[in-house]
């Protein structure tokens, strides 16, 4: 595995998440952010994808909305984060 740290939210509370890395050796991207624990909000996820379980190797994160377009620029850039 290669991660490349893409970024962070610059408006974190604490600084140091949610934070974006891409993994060079297979192309997927690794996400750290606010871990989702409310059950309204995981039921509401299920019942809206068809699916009855979150499997125990998984987790739900939240990220901030204004993170997308960061995230687009970021992944649209072949170079490192320098921010």
């Amino acid at each position: 595995m290669a991660l490349r740290f893409l970024g962070k939210d610059p408006d974190s509370k604490d600084g140091d998440s949610p934070s974006f890395w891409h993994d060079d050796a297979d192309g997927s991207l690794v996400v750290q952010g606010w871990t989702v624990e409310d059950p309204a909000v995981v039921a509401e996820l299920l019942t809206t994808s068809g699916r009855d379980h979150i499997p125990s190797n998984e987790a739900v994160v939240r990220i901030p909305g204004r993170l997308l377009p960061l995230l687009k620029e970021l992944m649209n850039d072949d170079g490192p984060d320098t921010r």
